[in-house]
């Protein structure tokens, strides 16, 4: 294997992923956590997806070969990591929300240029760079976020009527 170092380091993140993600759901209320994992695992990977196609960025080490996206961020970490920002964000007002997005998400942009620069996990192709990161990364903590809530209030509205 061309990429030894990479594999090892991705294998041991599927593992902290994994652990995360059944630490994350113990806590009540666990479907509205799923909900929220399963919506960011969608939107991260529709939009990884764009950006790969478009030939912005490259992952040439991934544990999955049939997949050009990078299955453990875009389905596994990306999405854990938005559940906590939503358990953190629950009670929050919109400035407090706001600004936990941009404290969540500007250390994994920094984060991901870093693997950029250091590893062969990913690659910036094209103009693409770690504030373009940063911008898809908060703008989707709030899409789920605003998506999320849009359900909850529906449901609720919803048991209300009945």
């Amino acid at each position: 294997m061309r990429y030894k170092k990479e594999e090892r380091f991705l294998r041991f993140l599927t593992a902290f992923g994994i652990l995360s993600f059944f630490n994350l759901i113990r806590k009540p209320p666990s479907k509205d956590w799923l909900l929220i994992f399963l919506l960011k695992s969608y939107i991260s990977s529709f939009v990884d997806t764009i950006v790969v196609r478009k030939g912005y960025i490259k992952y040439p080490a991934n544990l999955l070969k049939s997949f050009d996206i990078s299955v453990v961020f875009s389905y596994l970490l990306f999405p854990i990591t938005c559940v906590y920002y939503n358990q953190i964000t629950k009670e929050s007002n919109l400035q407090s929300i706001i600004l936990k997005g941009v404290l969540f998400s500007l250390p994994m942009a920094l984060f991901e240029d870093w693997l950029e620069k250091n590893t062969k996990l990913i690659r910036y192709k094209k103009s693409w760079n770690w504030l373009y990161s940063f911008i898809s990364i908060f703008c989707t903590f709030i899409l789920v976020r605003g998506l999320y809530r849009f359900i909850h209030h529906s449901t609720i509205n919803q048991n209300v009527k009945q």
